[in-house]
């Protein structure tokens, strides 16, 4: 009888380690599972974060990306409109001096001249067959000129392209042609033939160097060659006009379209 009881307490000692175990296995795997859980919050909590902190900076960076675009687009056209204001007081001032140059006579074109009939506007002119700095025929030569810069304060450009063209075939060598060479360019780039007004503004730098006109003349070939892509002869362009007439109207245009181009890359 004593050793049958003996054995029920060592079977019940034996029950007792057992569930005592097992309970405490429970126990460690559900502390376990306890912390995992706790160690996905932090880390969900950690991500959730470092998104929020994501999308900030790409807010951020496209309000920049847009606010240099705004400041580029801007640029352009401030750019535009000094052109163009430069355009018309370039035709203003070159009216000017023509009529300076010719003692302070109108245009043969104008309604006004008071020694040419309007019916006659342009006489058929003389070519000088020794190619020099003179004209054979100096009044043709301000009518074919009047004419062709007519055309282009109306605004007439492909006119006054084809008439500044003549002139230039007809007088190559007069005190006027450099100015042809300009107006013929510019005839050309405001009606978007960006090749032909390059080949325009590089005759008036070739074939007349010393002429007031070449300041513009390099500003414009700049111009051209932005407008067909030519983004580094461009820039080499309108830093030469900076280095050699730094003082002139053109150099200040040729910073404001760099600041440009650098902004637009």
């Amino acid at each position: 009888m004593k050793l049958l009881s003996s054995h029920r307490v060592c079977l019940l000692l034996v029950a007792l380690l057992a569930t005592s175990s097992a309970s405490a296995q429970k126990q460690s795997l559900a502390e376990r599972v306890a912390a995992l859980e706790q160690k996905s919050a932090a880390q969900n909590q950690g991500a959730g974060q470092a998104n929020v902190e994501l999308l900030n900076r790409l807010t951020q960076l496209q309000a920049e990306m847009k606010a240099l675009r705004d400041q580029v687009e801007t640029l352009q056209n401030e750019n535009n409109q000094l052109k163009e204001r430069s355009r018309v007081q370039y035709i203003d001032l070159d009216s000017r001096i023509n009529k300076f140059e010719s003692g302070g006579a109108a245009s043969p074109s104008s309604a006004t001249a008071p020694t040419k009939p309007a019916s006659k506007p342009a006489a058929k002119p003389a070519v000088s067959t020794n190619n020099s700095n003179m004209s054979v025929d100096p009044a043709g030569e301000e009518a074919a000129y009047g004419l062709a810069f007519d055309a282009l304060k109306q605004k007439d450009y492909v006119e006054s392209a084809r008439l500044f063209k003549s002139f230039i075939d007809n007088y190559p060598q007069a005190q006027l042609a450099p100015n042809a060479w300009y107006w013929l360019g510019e005839s050309y780039y405001v009606t978007q033939n960006y090749e032909i007004a390059l080949q325009s503004f590089e005759g008036l730098l070739s074939q007349f160097p010393d002429s007031n006109k070449v300041p513009d003349g390099m500003l414009k070939l700049g111009y051209c060659q932005a407008q067909l892509g030519q983004k580094d002869r461009a820039r080499n362009t309108f830093n030469e006009v900076l280095r050699l007439y730094p003082m002139s109207d053109a150099a200040r245009f040729a910073q404001s379209q760099l600041r440009a181009m650098n902004l637009g890359q």
